[in-house]
């Protein structure tokens, strides 16, 4: 599968919560790739079905610098969360040129999920790859980064977009 059109604020499709993945067929595995690939083509290091207009539980991480650790997590729940928490700002494809003031989130985290096949996995992390994985589930519950934000923060913030976007279709 090619390339995806990412969906940007404030389609409908990212405020739903996905769907459990049933079937693990060819089109499941085109959706995978094609969402890997688009996240590298647009410089991300996570990418949820929500935000190419799908509606199934999936995601995609890749959170190192060489781009050689493409993961896809299906169905996936967190199972543990670290008491300890860490700030960062966060950006999101969905919302481009917008990024926020710290977030908190748990430094670490370890996910249950499936791959391509169906069959179930773990995996453990910290830091980014954590925070990223965090992000990209709160995507499948139509959860946004700027739900974090005071509501004068988000307000702006969805402005700025909002210019962005029409500046954008100017130059189109």
């Amino acid at each position: 599968m090619s390339k995806l059109d990412v969906i940007y604020v404030p389609h409908e499709t990212l405020r739903q919560t996905a769907s459990v993945v049933t079937t693990f067929d060819k089109d499941l595995y085109e959706l995978a790739n094609g969402m890997l690939e688009t996240m590298y083509e647009n410089n991300g290091i996570g990418l949820a079905a929500n935000q190419v207009n799908d509606l199934r539980r999936i995601f995609v991480t890749d959170c190192t610098e060489e781009k050689n650790d493409p993961m896809i997590y299906i169905n996936p729940e967190i199972i543990w969360e670290s008491e300890d928490v860490a700030e960062s700002e966060e950006g999101c494809l969905s919302l481009p040129s917008i990024y926020s003031g710290p977030i908190e989130r748990p430094f670490a985290v370890k996910i249950r999920a499936q791959d391509i096949h169906g069959d179930f996995f773990e995996r453990e992390a910290e830091d980014l790859l954590a925070r990223c994985m965090q992000h990209e589930l709160d995507h499948l519950n139509g959860i946004l980064f700027i739900d974090y934000l005071s509501r004068l923060k988000r307000e702006r913030a969805l402005k700025k977009l909002e210019k962005y976007l029409k500046d954008m279709e100017k130059k189109r």
